[in-house]
């Protein structure tokens, strides 16, 4: 208790001193109705708070100055305006807002690592709030991504689920994940821990299509997707969503928020569990793996002087994964006699942001974690531990309302110790264990000019030095012209860059029985990329259209290749003799009505593949797997006012896609046309309660043949009875395991007491 207490004493002290304070009260509505739980805040500051259920709202303890208090509230254009208050007076604001769905104004800061209207950023940036994903509900980001048109999430064993997320066709390693800007979950995380960000915890998600290595470093090649928390100053005081599944799913999401005088705290927990062995295909293997887990999240936001930013968050996340045969108990675990794949993961973060004491505007970001994880792959061990420490110092100056100036300096060392390959080598004739220590230094700079009232350029250039591979400048060019607010013209020209981590990131080296083959010394990746997109808003007479296209193109100049068809007991890596493409448009529209309804769609149509140019051999054109030449996305929501309902329609397309199989395989080398469907009913019950209920998958569409002899999963009868040679497989997978499902669930959340 005494360690407490003076934990909380040191982050009292740290938040600064106190000032002279005023208030700040005031109502929202819109359309001469009260807005409930809108997000207000002061700009640059942690204080913050949400509107009642009569739309009241109250700022206490505010320092004396001149503030922008903003005001967001979903289905609405944001609003801000500035207030100065002095001490001992309380300021009174009436905020009316205007309905707007189309996120044109949303704030965005994935795209140039500041602060900036999407509409005025130069880099065409998405964003998805939480209050979207919850249109089909899912206990994880993993399976919520799947809504985003050009976003995949691609599950990559049939037995223990792992998967990575596909922007425009490339693999999941090409895909960077952030959370609030920093790089927690890459390399061995992206194995299992993309399941383990619960969407309690998540305010707004940003998705930046392209190589972003500019700003951020190996990894973005095909793009990011930054996972925003919630703001503890902003937060309920209380909330909880709860689900359960007629097939036994039970994913509960619990958060609590305080605010002191000069601290706010946010503490948030996803508990899930699925315990229930189907097998609805009766090829013995349980087609949904097996999961129990749990993800704890506490941010913290201080109150400084001159508004400045500090803000810390810890999280903690364990996971115990299963998926194997029916008759698997742990006795088995690691045998080779009945076939489990059993997986503990435990994994900790640190992150936190800190604006140092200097005229300046210098931001001090950081974040570490430590990642374990403990697997069996049928008599395959896996042991793997990754700690990865990231220092992030930016330098914002606005040299004048036309000129903005972002610079920084990064530093990111990684620690990498398992028991394979990755980490063997050769000393005096013995093989040795060695861990792999990786230090990444950079530096970045990034110009944004606006050359008149219609065009913004953007010029960036980013240097790092691996200790691996040596120096690495990845540039890039953003051009926006927008002769008005309907309409915005962006190209975007980049190089992303990535170093290679193939065991922590490629599942397929792991499991299954075939063996893993390294050519050749692996190099780091490199691409180069071109977009244009284009932006229309559109007033209707009865509500708006919003059109969003892009063209794109990449160019991999390396490319790491796993090779599953040359051998069926081995995966083959190298580098790519040739070149690799992914190419496409993406199109995407918005449409609201003055009657309740709105629709969300999107199409992507893309062509990837590699080109190999094998010594004295002919060019060879082979498609890349698991990109669909055509998906879409689509949600459509109708709201029946009088009766507090809401209906949600949402699913998925997607074309036939290349599918990794063996040599006379009897399976067919590409999937069929296929939809995932979901409907969902929800109720308001007063101000504060949720009642939802639906059904997941409604065409109860389930893959095809997704194993290979699963009656000999340790290959140890393949020459017997078996004339194409075939080989256990668990890589052949293209949809989710799982059928139709019925699901019901309860959300609740409690805004603060005005007193």
């Amino acid at each position: 208790m005494k360690n407490t207490y003076l934990l909380f004493l040191f982050f009292l002290i740290t938040a600064g001193a106190s000032a002279q304070t005023g208030r700040i009260k005031g109502t929202v509505a819109a359309d001469r109705e009260p807005t409930a739980f809108a997000s207000i805040g002061l700009a640059g500051t942690a204080i913050g708070t949400a509107s009642e259920a009569d739309g009241s709202f109250e700022l206490k303890e505010v320092p004396a100055g001149s503030y922008k208090l903003q005001v967001r509230a979903v289905g609405f254009a944001p609003y801000e305006t500035t207030v100065t208050i002095a001490s001992g007076e309380t300021v009174k604001v009436a905020v009316q807002l205007r309905p707007q769905a189309a996120r044109l104004r949303e704030v965005v800061v994935s795209g140039t690592m500041r602060e900036t209207f999407s509409l005025e950023s130069p880099v065409p940036v998405e964003v998805y709030t939480s209050k979207y994903f919850q249109k089909n509900p899912t206990p994880a980001l993993f399976e919520a991504l799947a809504q985003v048109n050009g976003v995949q999430p691609q599950i990559n064993c049939n037995v223990c689920g792992t998967g990575d997320i596909h922007i425009n066709g490339m693999e999941g390693a090409y895909t960077m994940v952030l959370i609030d800007g920093m790089p927690m979950v890459s390399a061995l995380a992206t194995v299992y821990g993309l399941s383990g960000i619960p969407n309690s915890m998540i305010e707004r998600v940003e998705v930046v299509k392209g190589p972003a290595s500019t700003l951020y470093g190996s990894e973005a090649m095909a793009g990011l997707i930054n996972v925003i928390t919630k703001s503890p100053a902003k937060a309920p005081l209380a909330s909880a969503d709860i689900f359960y599944t007629s097939h036994g799913e039970l994913n509960t999401d619990l958060a609590v928020s305080h605010r002191w005088k000069k601290v706010s705290s946010l503490l948030s927990t996803n508990y899930y569990r699925f315990q229930k062995q189907r097998d609805v295909n009766h090829d013995n293997f349980t087609d949904v793996p097996l999961q129990h887990r749990i993800s704890v999240f506490n941010k913290w936001a201080f109150q400084r002087q001159e508004n400045r930013l500090a803000t810390v968050a810890a999280r903690y996340y364990y996971e115990d994964r299963f998926g194997g045969e029916l008759q698997w108990s742990p006795a088995f675990r690691g045998g080779d006699s009945i076939y489990g794949e059993s997986v503990y993961t435990r994994r900790y973060e640190l992150l936190g942001a800190y604006q140092l004491p200097v005229p300046e505007h210098l931001v001090l970001s950081y974040s570490f974690n430590n990642h374990n994880q403990n697997a069996a792959y049928g008599e395959t061990l896996y042991k793997g531990r990754q700690s990865v420490l990231f220092g992030q110092l930016v330098w914002d100056k606005e040299l004048n309302p036309r000129h903005h100036l972002v610079a920084g300096a990064t530093y990111r060392h990684t620690y990498y110790d398992d028991n394979t390959p990755a980490t063997e080598q050769q000393e005096q004739g013995r093989l040795q264990n060695r861990p792999a220590i990786t230090r990444l230094p950079g530096i970045f700079v990034q110009d944004e000019l606006k050359l008149s009232a219609a065009t913004t350029m953007l010029a960036g250039l980013r240097y790092d030095y691996n200790s691996e591979h040596g120096s690495i400048l990845t540039p890039r060019l953003n051009l926006k012209w927008a002769p008005n607010d309907d309409h915005i013209f962006r190209v975007s020209l980049g190089k992303g860059y990535r170093v290679v981590n193939l065991f922590t990131e490629d599942h397929a080296a792991l499991t299954g029985a075939r063996e893993v083959v390294i050519k050749n010394e692996l190099k780091p990746e490199e691409s180069y990329n071109a977009t244009l997109n284009y932006q229309h808003y559109l007033n209707l007479p009865q509500g708006y259209l919003n059109l969003e296209g892009s063209a794109f193109y990449t160019y991999f100049t390396n490319k790491i290749v796993a090779d599953f068809l040359s051998n069926n007991y081995q995966i083959i890596y190298d580098n790519l003799s040739g070149h690799a493409v992914s190419r496409g448009v993406a199109l995407n529209a918005e449409m609201a009505f003055t009657a309740p309804l709105r629709v969300h769609a999107g199409v992507t149509l893309q062509e990837v593949y590699q080109v190999q140019q094998p010594e004295g051999q002919a060019h060879q054109r082979v498609p890349q797997l698991h990109a669909p030449a055509f998906s879409g996305t689509f949600t459509a929501s109708y709201t029946l006012q009088q009766l507090g309902l809401v209906l949600d329609y949402t699913g998925t397309f997607s074309s036939p896609m290349h599918l990794p199989v063996q040599e006379n395989d009897y399976r067919p080398d590409k999937s069929p046309w296929f939809t995932l469907q979901h409907l969902q009913l929800t109720k308001s019950i007063g101000s504060r309660m949720e009642l939802y209920g639906g059904v997941k998958n409604l065409f109860n569409f389930m893959p095809q043949h997704p194993l290979m002899r699963p009656f000999d999963p340790f290959d140890k009868q393949v020459e017997i009875n078996n004339p194409n040679n075939y080989s256990f497989d668990t890589e052949y997978n293209y949809a989710p395991l799982q059928g139709r499902r019925t699901f019901f669930g309860l959300r609740y959340t409690l805004a603060e007491v005005k007193k």
